[in-house]
């Protein structure tokens, strides 16, 4: 992991960095209120890869924020450190052969699209999905922080 201009703090439970990024590890995940079963679920994600920030950890419980800013608790179980990043740039995301603007674009990765993301440098992750694998502008996806820099197993 990168290191960024404030430092990260380390979770209680698992000694790993807060915030970092991990994923759903099911298609049905249940995200609740607080951390525990005896919270009400605040949603159900139907999406097994689906990225979200893990800031705060209680016991076996994970409070995480979904792309779209919701705020909620996940048991650790659930989730996977596995790496996809959500493409949400408005149209779509052009995937490159290399890691240039003007290399050429081998797809076009829609808004909404879950990549399986192999590796990041500062500026650009390689992704892949359905067949189709490319770089994409970090600033597409949400998944990843803007200083960190990882390559995949």
């Amino acid at each position: 992991m990168g290191q960024g201009a404030e430092a990260q703090t380390l979770g209680p439970e698992t000694g790993e960095p807060l915030p970092r990024f991990e994923t759903l590890r099911f298609d049905t995940v249940r995200m609740r209120r607080g951390p525990g079963q005896k919270y009400p679920i605040a949603w159900v994600f139907k999406r097994e890869g689906l990225p979200v920030e893990v800031f705060r950890e209680y016991e076996d419980w994970r409070q995480v924020r979904d792309p779209f800013g919701d705020i909620g608790w996940i048991k650790r179980t659930q989730l996977s450190r596995a790496r996809y990043g959500l493409v949400v740039r408005e149209d779509s995301a052009p995937m490159h052969s290399e890691t240039e603007d003007d290399a050429k674009v081998v797809a076009r990765a829609a808004s909404g699209v879950v990549l399986r993301l192999d590796e990041c440098s500062l500026h650009w992750c390689h992704g892949r999905a359905k067949g189709y694998s490319g770089w994409v502008r970090k600033d597409a996806l949400f998944g990843v922080a803007a200083e960190e820099k990882f390559k995949g197993d």
